[in-house]
């Protein structure tokens, strides 16, 4: 037997929506511009729907930004030269870990620091206070930031704050043959769940049996989509009295 050897299966959205058109009973002589219309907006809907339900660990990047002394608040993205871009944090869908780097004796230290909600945030009494930062907040706005506590003092030396962020999946677009912002493991993920959408708007009839279909190659994708580490838990308690 002689197999492709090749490894460059990466359907455009064309493609694939012409096989979600095909799952939901829609003929590709049938398909008008209308049709794709839907389908772009379909395609594009399903990807917001995504980042809601999970990490998508293909599109998690590590930022870091330059702290200044005094300054709690910065936009959850940064630019080449690792300061703070509002229009780059537009991409911020969550903020999975953190750390600030300081540089002791030429070598640089990293220090974790941990998420709190706002209203743990607000319940600090004084929120200028300087020192070395050991929590955050992510602010969820439509440009979101991410303020730190203690505010940092670089005096001492430069600092900065990493965090890994999972960011907007590419928009999906019918020109050039474009393919989408997803990987190969997805792909039926995406397939299944389109022509489920596209079914609801042009066959009806056609989406209940579709709806199962696509919530298995979702479910499938997602408990795939997930690191392969051991998993430790340890209890932390000093003491039991009665």
């Amino acid at each position: 037997m002689t197999s492709s050897g090749t490894y460059d299966y990466n359907p455009s959205l064309g493609e694939l929506t012409l096989y979600a058109f095909n799952m939901a009973g829609v003929k590709n002589t049938a398909i008008a511009q209308e049709h794709m219309t839907s389908a772009r907006t379909a395609a594009n809907l399903m990807f917001s729907s995504w980042a809601n339900k999970g990490v998508n660990l293909w599109k998690v990047e590590l930022v870091t930004i330059n702290l200044t002394t005094g300054v709690s608040t910065y936009a959850a993205g940064s630019d080449a030269s690792n300061n703070p871009d509002a229009t780059d944090a537009n991409r911020t869908v969550m903020v999975l870990d953190a750390y600030v780097t300081t540089t002791s004796g030429g070598q640089n230290i990293d220090r974790i620091i941990l998420p709190v909600s706002r209203s743990e945030y607000a319940s600090y009494p004084n929120k200028d206070q300087q020192g070395f930062p050991t929590i955050y907040w992510l602010d969820r706005l439509i440009s979101p930031t991410i303020t730190i506590w203690p505010v940092p003092n670089t005096a001492t030396g430069p600092a900065t704050l990493s965090f890994y962020r999972v960011i907007q999946i590419q928009d999906a677009g019918f020109t050039n043959g474009q393919t989408l912002d997803i990987p190969y493991r997805w792909l039926e993920a995406f397939a299944n769940g389109l022509a489920y959408r596209l079914a609801t708007l042009w066959m009806p009839q056609m989406a209940p049996a579709l709806k199962p279909l696509a919530d298995e190659a979702y479910n499938i994708a997602a408990q795939q989509d997930t690191e392969y580490v051991s998993m430790y838990i340890s209890p932390q308690i000093s003491g039991y009295y009665r």
